[in-house]
């Protein structure tokens, strides 16, 4: 199910400014979603998020995402697939860029929440790298484009480094 809190919701705004689109998935069917979107967080829903969210019931996406807490096996003497380990997602971002490319992506155990102001800030990182081609170094701070490099210095300061 997606995350219980509405972090990304109440951030919504935010991503839009940003012409970034939050998408919930989860390997829940459409009516658990149903389900869950009429109750309260309170009674452990996600009543109010209003984001798109994607029924994974097949696992596929998961799977193809590397986040399913698992893996399938074919058995050669049997001829039967069979899982091992917990078929169940993890908890898992990504930041995918317009042409489609993973730039980010963070996987947590169950236990583990997600901050939307960590994502606002890869998302703003992300868009400055396609507006102006620079390469961003570790603890960059908007506002502080100073820090920035070019394609040109950037490969030998992270040699460097």
């Amino acid at each position: 199910m997606p995350d219980r809190n509405s972090g990304f919701q109440e951030k919504l705004g935010e991503f839009e400014k940003r012409e970034t689109a939050v998408v919930g998935c989860s390997i829940d069917s459409e009516e658990s979603h149903l389900a869950c979107l009429g109750t309260s967080h309170e009674k452990g829903g996600i009543k109010g998020i209003t984001f798109p969210l994607i029924a994974d019931v097949s696992k596929t996406i998961a799977l193809n995402y590397g986040v399913l807490g698992g893996e399938y096996a074919y058995g050669s003497v049997k001829k039967v697939w069979s899982f091992n380990g917990a078929p169940v997602t993890l908890r898992s971002t990504f930041l995918i860029d317009k042409d489609g490319i993973i730039r980010h992506q963070s996987i947590n155990d169950f236990s583990l929440g997600r901050n939307a102001e960590e994502y606002l800030h890869l998302v703003d990182a992300q868009l400055l790298v396609e507006k102006n081609g620079q390469i961003f170094p570790p603890n960059w701070q908007e506002g502080n484009e100073e820090t920035a490099l070019t394609s040109d210095n950037g490969l030998e300061y992270f040699i460097n480094d």
